[in-house]
This record gives structure tokens, sequence and C-alpha cells, in this order.
């Protein structure tokens, strides 16, 4: 992995855990910071705990893991959401969020309905057609939503992670490794190929969406509870800060990098998140371009970057693949705030909750909003930049 140093003055070195990347940390602060100084790679070697500096202990120390803030009162009528952790309408609160398939090849863009994603999951696909990524749209309240995808195939992955959410999966069939898992009682509730086609001038893989009223239509054709199930994990999804408050990774931690923007090893569409210090999201590029929707032209952004590190098994001649996201310990980076923190994950089950920690072993406290979340492959982590 590169990553590209912004500051002239180092900010933090600080031990690293056994779990986690040993890393020789650079921060910035002042008028020098995104001044572009050189690349530095990553060391592996162990750091002395004794080797830390003045600028470190100030940053451990000065100030608060997060802003000081009031609490907030919640209106009447509005619960804080699971996905995002910020408040929404107290009438949705047991309704099942959709786990929707959106195409990522070129040909099927613009996207629609994306922006409108709580949280998105982007995951290869296949290894082939240079490892061609696919997303995952995770939404609370899609019956808001007017039209969104193209849907297509799902696969394996897909399947499990869907089931942390216990959302109903969303897509246009996938290869037969998919039936042992839509066999699982917790994995039963998914609908495929049963959307709308629109008139959009292209080949036919590229015209399903669904729109607005196909869920309702779909949930009661296939009897799907459209409420959450016995296998629905209890309260937020993530660690979230108390909203109203922003956790600063620069002040909480001593190890930690600049990261405005983050090249992933996606060669196919050119993954990338770039960091608008204006609204303080990570902005998605892809193909060169940055993402817009293409029903109102927002971009697709997230307050939350979570980069995991993830083995995989090929699972056939065609490319099909599972990526090993049941397993513990493993290395992760967390991007908020135009700043990275090495991080490691956790998924216990098929629906266990991925769990991410901290060198302490702590939980790690994320910020409130929406989420991007990619498992990359193993044997491309290093490729990762930073700038």
């Amino acid at each position: 992995m590169y990553i590209r140093k912004y500051a002239k003055k180092a900010i933090a070195i600080a031990m690293c855990s056994i779990t986690l990347l040993s890393v020789a940390a650079c921060g910035s602060e002042g008028e020098n910071a995104g001044e572009d100084t050189g690349a530095v790679g990553v060391s592996f070697e162990q750091i002395d705990p004794q080797n830390t500096t003045e600028a470190t202990a100030e940053a451990t120390t000065e100030e608060p893991a997060a802003e000081e803030a009031e609490a907030y009162v919640l209106p009447e009528g509005m619960y804080f959401s699971e996905l995002t952790g910020e408040p929404i309408s107290e009438e949705l609160k047991d309704q099942r969020p959709i786990a929707a398939m959106v195409d990522n090849e070129i040909t099927a863009l613009p996207h629609y309905g994306t922006s409108e994603a709580d949280v998105v999951y982007e995951l290869m696909n296949s290894t082939k057609n240079d490892r061609i990524t696919r997303l995952m749209c995770v939404v609370k309240d899609w019956g808001s939503i007017e039209q969104l995808g193209s849907i297509r195939s799902t696969r394996p992955t897909n399947i499990l992670l869907a089931s942390e959410w216990n959302a109903i999966l969303c897509h246009d069939g996938g290869p037969y490794h998919n039936d042992a898992y839509f066999a699982n009682p917790w994995a039963k509730d998914h609908i495929s190929g049963y959307f709308s086609r629109v008139n959009n001038g292209k080949a036919r893989e590229f015209t399903e969406y669904i729109l607005k009223g196909d869920m309702e239509s779909c949930i009661d054709r296939f009897g799907i509870s459209a409420t959450y199930t016995e296998y629905a994990n209890e309260g937020s999804h993530f660690n979230f800060v108390p909203y109203g408050t922003e956790v600063k990774l620069d002040e909480k931690y001593s190890r930690y990098y600049q990261a405005y923007k983050a090249i992933l090893p996606f060669s196919h569409n050119g993954s990338q998140l770039v960091y608008n210090t204006e609204t303080g999201l990570y902005e998605y590029y892809e193909y060169g371009e940055r993402h817009e929707d293409a029903e109102d032209g927002a971009p697709l952004a997230f307050k939350n970057v979570i980069l995991q590190k993830c083995s995989f098994n090929q699972l056939d001649e065609n490319g099909y693949l599972i990526y090993n996201c049941i397993d513990s310990g493993k290395n992760a980076w967390y991007l908020t705030g135009g700043i990275a923190k090495d991080i490691t994950w956790v998924k216990s089950s098929e629906t266990g909750v991925t769990k991410y920690y901290d060198e302490n072993g702590e939980e790690l406290a994320i910020n409130t909003g929406k989420t991007y979340i990619s498992l990359i492959p193993e044997d491309s982590w290093e490729n990762i930049i930073f700038e």
C-alpha cells in the first residue's frame, strides 16, 4: 500500500497492535495540510512504544474524542435509524431495509436512486473482466424512492452481508452457488426478477428497476414480512457517536493517515472516494467521473468509508466467487473527515453483524450518516492508495 504524505510536519507515531497493521503514521496540520511532499510507504516493523513525540502526546490529551454538544432531543414521532444513526420517522422503525443489487458496468450508468441508499457495499463481482464490481444498496425508507437500479444478479457474499441487516435481497438471478444459501431460513426472503422494466434504449439486462410500488407488490405476492423477523439483530448496526457530535480521528488516536482521496484496486471501473472539504463527505468516483444520481444529480456521498481486507475463494471457471467474510482479526481502514484509521473487523456468523475495533480492542465509534463499505481482495490490499 502506498500513502501520500500531505504535510511537512509529522503528527503521530505510536506502537502498533499485533492484530493491526504495523505502520509509521503521518498526519498534517496548519496551512501546509494538503501539500504533496512525496510518497511514503508502509512500514511493517514493530514500532518502539517509547518513540513517541510531543505532538503525539498533545494529540491524545488536548482534545476529546468527539465535539462537545448539547444532548440532542428527538422530535416526537422520530427515532435514530439503525443504519445511519440519524433521526427518521418512527413509522419506519420496524420496517426491514432492502438490499438492492445494482449493476456497476459503465453501460448500466447512470444509476437511479443510489444516492438515497443508507449504506452502499462495493464488491468484486467476478474475477473476470478486470474484476468488475457491483454495488449493493441498503435502503431503509425504500418506499420513498421513485426508481432504483438497474437491478442485476447477486452472489453468495451479498446474501451473507444482507443477512446482517435482515434485509430483503432484491436481485435478478445469479449462479447456482446461491441456492445453498437461499435454502437457509434467514436468507429465504429475497425477490428475483419481478421488478419493472424501463425502456431506456439499452439491452434487456440493463432495463430492470425497482419502481415505486414494486416492493409492496412483491412483498404481498410472495408473503414476505415487511417488518423485522426473528433473525434480525437488535439495535444500531454500527457503534455511532451521539447524534450531533463528531469523532475526529486525528484527535482521538495517535496513529492515523491523511486521506483526502482513496484509490481502490478495482481497475475495471477505477473506484475512488474523494473527500469534499465543504460538505465533509467522501464522494464516489468511477470511470473517471464523479458518480451522480440520474434522478436529481446528487453525488453518491458518505460520512463514513470502511475498507475491509478479505480473502476469497473462486467457485468455478466463470469467475464466480465468495469472500471469506466470516472471519476475525482482519485488517481494515476507517475513513472520515479526511483521515484514515487502521482497524480490524470481525464477523462471527452468517447473520452476525460485522464489528470493527481499534488497536485498544474497543469497538470503533463512527460518525452518524451514510456509510460506504468495500471488501478489498486480500491479494490487492497493498494496492490501495491514499492521497
